[in-house]
């Protein structure tokens, strides 16, 4: 066969070139698809990226404060109470110079305030020297600073309300913060922060490097914008899924926001630690929670330790783990210098500077649950949940930390010396006899327990400490009853219409006949106050439950009239209150103001009074127990108090001893202490051996002055023989000074003037002889 003839092989490159024709197509259909689900995920990331940024960034819990302490001279404060208060403020023993110290020797000190901005005016830093002798200030000065004869000290913050997830942080403005904070973090975190575009492509050829030799994730490469979108809109979960979104989304933030906006967020995102369950972020809580100071007056080094807790805050945490804090910190300074921001000797002083940590966390969990758990209470009436974990609201209270911390005290301390003192528990209230503020409040023995809070939800039957307002509905009728009035304190029995029979008796199973008004009272006697009680009428004692403040359900079957009416010590507290005040219905609160985060006024909570009684009726009650004090079933409370400290109080004890009350007043406190067990079981108590004792602990630690009772119009004061009934004189036998609403008093006289007055009767007639 010839060459010509052997047949030729179609060739094969206009099909090579169609296969790889296709191929193309096809790449580039994947590519149009995956440029198309790319742009609609990069749509959805914008839309993500601008609503949170744009939107609320942060939930920024309300802050609450207690009162502030105000210092004048003459003020009412112990050295050992002043030392106490500074420290709650985060004040820290030392120089008396720097801001936030203060300097102690004995009753003398030298403090420099930080200054504060209060709803109604801001309050400059100062220089303060006094000395508290005999728990008063004197020798008051301001050393400098603007002058002023009183000064408010800034207001411990007591606790939050804190967002469901437990966040934390100050806010603070890129503005304010000390210069070298935001070029130290760039030193350390990111060189390049306003040259790049989001990413740093460098940073992050080294770090795939490094995590392919390690086979998986070991470094980043994060700029301050990867990890800021990290924090706000991401998981920590370390996948390839999860850093293409993070660098996608860092792009996209940065193309929409200002560097400076976005390195602001940072600074108050960042997390920087864990206070048991609340977790802290940002440099403004940072500075409060490690060194107790703001932010603005923190030094070098300790901006040196916040920044190098960036890298790991569990792990360089310089509470638990210090050598590692410092190791970090002095890495962080020399980075700092060698970025040109310290000089040689600026560095050499800060390397050798202590960690200056606080020994305690400045800010902790709320420091005083049961009473932060009645302001929410109070707070509900105004604000939805989500404003107050979330706006950032500033929460002043009425919480006085002294008296908050007597309270404690006494709870803590003499709870465990009575019988039984295993299964007993207690609460105590605790307010400003005139005003109402709520100035302390504990809901059990375990003071920290954020649990069942006593105080508020323990509904007890009263016991006897209804009894004044049984006598407060008969002494409003002076044409029938007055102190001396005599009462039958005699047993009787009741028998209702289904048959059954009610045989009340007194609680020590006597009787003694007739006594007069005042001493049933004083001595608690039940047989004369269900009398009287059932003489002035069930409903005329209910009314006089409501007027002074009872929103429960009260009984009306007699039993009532021994106290069978259940409240919580607060609810008694509002009760007593009005007898504080000589019959005016004075509403506890918790809070005197309400800001928003810029301090612009949202609220004010102002005294509101509302007279619902006779204040002569009132003050014959009053009398009374100053009589329970001074020779009654309160009198073992001078066995812990001076005898020249007037007081006012009533005991209660119910059935068994299940509940043993106490509620009285100075001139300046009224407290209701509360002692029985949680399953209501009997105990060996009385008001007097349970709740007094609580009671008396808790005033005895308050300089105070002592109940004076202003007399109203319509009461006279007479010598009085309550025996007979009859005017007397002050010299005589059995004469007692009594106040009478006028018009009330005996009519008839004994005839007897004591030796002064026939002196002076004899003086009279020889003038007309």
């Amino acid at each position: 066969m010839s060459k010509s003839s052997t047949p030729r092989k179609k060739s094969q490159k206009p099909q090579s070139r169609s296969r790889r024709s296709g191929l193309w197509r096809f790449l580039f259909r994947v590519a149009l698809l995956g440029l198309v689900v790319l742009a609609g995920w990069m749509v959805y990331l914008d839309a993500v990226v601008t609503s949170r940024f744009e939107g609320r960034r942060f939930e920024v819990p309300s802050r609450v404060y207690a009162r502030p302490l105000e210092l004048y001279d003459g003020a009412s404060v112990s050295a050992a109470g002043l030392a106490r208060e500074l420290a709650l403020a985060g004040y820290r023993s030392g120089d008396g110079v720097k801001v936030g110290s203060y300097r102690r020797s004995g009753g003398r000190f030298v403090i420099s305030t930080r200054g504060f901005v209060f709803p109604d005016g801001e309050e400059p830093r100062r220089r303060l020297s006094l000395v508290v002798s005999g728990d008063k200030v004197q020798s008051f000065s301001v050393l400098s600073g603007p002058e002023s004869s009183i000064v408010r000290l800034e207001p411990a913050q007591i606790g939050g309300i804190y967002p469901a997830h437990r966040e934390d942080r100050v806010l603070i403005r890129l503005d304010e913060v000390p210069e070298l904070l935001p070029k130290g973090l760039m030193a350390v975190e990111d060189r390049d922060f306003y040259d790049h575009f989001g990413l740093a492509p460098l940073s992050i050829a080294r770090a795939m490097v490094a995590n392919i030799k390690a086979g998986g994730i070991v470094q980043g490469g994060s700029t301050l914008t990867q990890q800021l979108v990290k924090n706000l809109f991401l998981t920590r979960d370390q996948t390839l899924i999860r850093k293409g979104n993070e660098a996608l989304m860092s792009v996209l933030l940065e193309w929409h926001y200002e560097k400076d906006d976005i390195l602001e967020t940072y600074m108050n995102e960042v997390y920087l630690g864990q206070a048991g369950t609340r977790s802290i972020h940002g440099f403004g809580l940072a500075s409060q929670f490690f060194f107790g100071e703001p932010l603005k007056d923190l030094d070098t080094h300790q901006l040196a330790l916040l920044i190098g807790m960036v890298k790991g805050p569990s792990y360089y945490n310089p509470r638990r783990h210090p050598d590692r804090a410092m190791a970090r910190r002095n890495l962080v300074l020399d980075e700092m210098a060698e970025a040109g921001l310290l000089a040689d000797q600026e560095l050499r002083v800060a390397r050798s500077k202590p960690l200056g940590v606080s020994a305690k966390p400045s800010f902790t969990d709320n420091r005083y649950p049961a009473y932060i758990d009645l302001v929410r209470r109070h707070l509900a009436r105004d604000y939805q949940q989500e404003d107050l974990q979330s706006e950032g609201l500033r929460i002043f209270t009425t919480l006085n930390p002294a008296v908050q911390h007597a309270s404690e005290t006494a709870v803590s301390k003499t709870l465990p010396r009575l019988p039984g003192a295993d299964m007993l528990e207690a609460a105590l209230v605790v307010t400003a006899k005139d005003t109402g503020e709520v100035l302390a409040l504990v809901g059990g023995k375990d003071t920290d327990f954020a649990g069942f809070n006593r105080a508020v939800d323990a509904r007890r039957p009263m016991g006897s400490l209804i009894k004044p307002f049984i006598y407060l509905a008969a002494l409003e009728q002076p044409e029938k009853y007055t102190l001396i009035t005599p009462v039958k304190d005699q047993a009787f029995t009741l028998e209702f219409d289904d048959g059954r029979l009610w045989q009340p008796k007194n609680f020590d199973q006597e009787e003694r006949g007739e006594v007069p008004l005042h001493l049933a009272l004083s001595k608690s006697y039940n047989l004369p106050a269900v009398r009287i009680g059932l003489d002035v009428g069930i409903s005329r004692v209910q009314s006089r439950l409501r007027a002074f403040g009872a929103t429960g359900p009260i009984s009306d079957y007699p039993s009532m009239l021994l106290g069978s009416v259940s409240l919580a010590p607060v609810d008694v507290a509002q009760l007593y209150q009005g007898l504080a005040t000589s019959g005016f219905n004075t509403p506890l609160r918790t809070i005197r103001e309400v800001t928003d985060a810029n301090n612009e006024p949202l609220s004010r909570y102002s005294l509101k009074v509302d007279q619902v009684a006779d204040p002569a009726a009132v003050h014959l009650v009053q009398y009374a127990m100053q009589e329970t004090m001074q020779e009654g079933t309160g009198r073992s409370a001078y066995y812990t108090l001076p005898e020249r400290l007037s007081l006012a109080g009533k005991t209660g004890t119910t059935d068994d001893g299940r509940d043993s009350w106490f509620a009285g007043f100075s001139g300046d406190l009224l407290a209701v202490a509360w002692v029985g067990r949680d399953d209501n079981g009997p105990t060996a108590l009385t008001g007097a051996s349970g709740a007094l004792p609580v009671w008396s602990a808790m005033m005895a630690q308050i300089p105070q002055h002592g109940f004076s009772p202003v007399m109203p119009d319509g009461v006279q004061y007479h010598w009085v023989d309550a025996e007979a009934q009859a005017l007397t004189g002050e010299q005589c036998q059995n004469a007692r000074l009594m106040p009478f609403i006028t018009g009330s008093e005996p009519k008839i006289h004994t005839g007897c003037e004591g030796d002064f007055g026939r002196q002076i009767r004899s003086w009279f007639e020889g003038l007309f002889r």
